[in-house]
This record gives structure tokens, sequence and C-alpha cells, in this order.
């Protein structure tokens, strides 16, 4: 039988010529070769160090995490929430950036912040922005008065908001800066040295460069009225929302031994889904 003319041309061509119009095998066997290939221990080096360089410039420069270790922020902020930080708005503007929309600490503004002249270094605090540069102060009875006008807060938790009996009334917590300082308001000896050169007609005023911060929980809030300033340098930044929120003892933060913190972790993966306040998920604060 003679041989149709794709049989003629198949048997006529050389071996070489063949492979040389299919190499689409030879190729798939070069690449599952290459992706077989493992990576050499540089090029892995070379990637961790990739990972931790983008790492660490968002959580210096753009976001961080912070979890919420007292109770001095509530009903804002309640212990145990993890909230991400915005580090970019509150930073000096700089020209590399011009899209970046920077703005200054407003009133009111939960602000997070290094804690000046703290016995312990890269301290951070946690606060509301109550007195901006060239504000006059003053409480009265728990209340804030900001030049001269009474301000609502629905943020604050007030001493008589509860009547618990721990929140009675202290002259120097709800009448500052009138009331002085008593033997047991945990008042730093340098602001009560600087305190008297911020009053004026029996309000403080707010010097240039200066936050005056306070808890929302003015009950149980250590704040300006017991260290004086934050300085505005202090600022890092001011969270966004709650990506987290376990329900937490008020003690925990206070045990600092590995022993104590593995029983910790322990107890989260035990009951993350019972003790995780999922009501809080997303919640935005402000």
């Amino acid at each position: 039988m003679e041989p149709t003319l794709i049989q003629r041309y198949t048997v006529s061509r050389p071996f070489g010529e063949r492979a040389r119009m299919n190499p689409t095998e030879t190729e798939q066997q070069d690449q599952a070769a290459h992706a077989n290939q493992s990576e050499t221990p540089l090029e892995s080096l070379a990637s961790i160090c990739g990972v931790l360089v983008v790492f660490l410039f968002v959580t210096t420069f753009i976001f961080q995490n912070f979890e919420i270790p007292s109770g001095s922020m509530e009903k804002t902020l309640l212990i145990g929430d993890h909230v991400l930080v915005d580090r970019i708005s509150f930073a000096p503007p700089t020209t590399w950036a011009p899209f970046v929309h920077y703005r200054d600490v407003h009133h009111d503004d939960v602000i997070v912040f290094f804690k000046p002249n703290s016995e312990t270094p890269g301290m951070f605090l946690v606060k509301r922005a109550i007195g901006l540069p060239g504000d006059h102060l003053h409480l009265n009875n728990g209340t804030v008065y900001r030049n001269g006008v009474m301000q609502n807060e629905p943020f604050a938790r007030k001493p008589s908001d509860d009547g618990d009996p721990q929140d009675a009334f202290q002259p120097y917590r709800d009448d500052f800066p009138d009331a002085p300082a008593g033997p047991y308001d945990q008042v730093t000896a340098l602001w009560a040295n600087e305190i008297p050169n911020h009053i004026q007609d029996g309000s403080l005023v707010v010097p240039p460069g200066k936050v005056f911060a306070m808890g929302d929980n003015r009950p149980d809030s250590l704040d300006s009225r017991y260290w004086g300033f934050a300085p505005r340098a202090n600022i890092v930044g001011r969270p966004l929302f709650v990506y987290w929120s376990f329900e937490t003892p008020a003690d925990e933060m206070d045990k600092q031994t590995i022993g104590d913190r593995i029983a910790f972790v322990g107890h989260i993966v035990l009951h993350f889904f019972t003790q995780t306040r999922w009501d809080r998920t997303l919640h935005l604060i402000r």
C-alpha cells in the first residue's frame, strides 16, 4: 500500500529534525527540573530578610499592634482589647510621601504615646487628648471645663455613674487643679513642683508642644493629672479599631514570668471561642 502524504513526510524526516519540530517536551522537562531545585541557604536567608524588612517597616512607620493593659479607658476600650494603631496620621509630614494624609492632634482624639518621665523606658499609654496648646482646663466634680465651657463627654465614665464606693469624690482628682494633692494621690514629685507654673485663674494652661491627656475612666486613670503633660513628640499614633478582644483578668499584665505567660497562652487556646468578645471585633474607636 502506498503511504499517504503525511506518512511519507513523517518517514522522510530525519530524527533530529523531528526533535526540533517538537521542542515542547524538552522545555517541559527543563522547567520541571528547575522547579524541583530547592533554594540554596543563601537564597532562603535573603527571602527571610526581605520579609523581616517589610514587617519592620510596616510596624515601625505604618501600623502597630497594641494590647490594652488596664481599665483606664473604659467605656471606650476594655482590658484585653487588641487594637491596630495608625502611625502615619500624626507623624511629621515628609516630602517623600506627599500623598499621605497628615494631620495634627484634635480635641478628644484617642492617642497612643510614650509616657513622659517614665521609670519604664518605652512604656506606651492610651489616653484621650483633652487639652491642646493654649487651652485653659479645670475639672469640677469630675466634669471637664475647657476654655470656660463645660464639655459634653459621652465617652467618659464619671465618679457618680455607678455609685461605686471606691469612686467616691476625691478633691484633687475631681476638682483638678483647684484642690491640692493629698498624701494618697499618686502625683509624681516632678509634676507637683511644675504644676504651679501652669495655673492661671484656677485653670491649667497647656503650654506649646504639649497635650493634656486623660483616660475615659476618670475615677480610675493615672493620667496627666498625676504626671503632667504629654509632649507632642511622644505621640506615635491613634488606634483605629479593635481587631480582637479577649476577656483578660485585670492583673494579667502584672504577671511577667515565662511560666505565667505560657499559662495564659494555654488559657487563650482553651477558651478562645468562649471568652473572645465577638461583639467587639472590628469595633471602631472614637
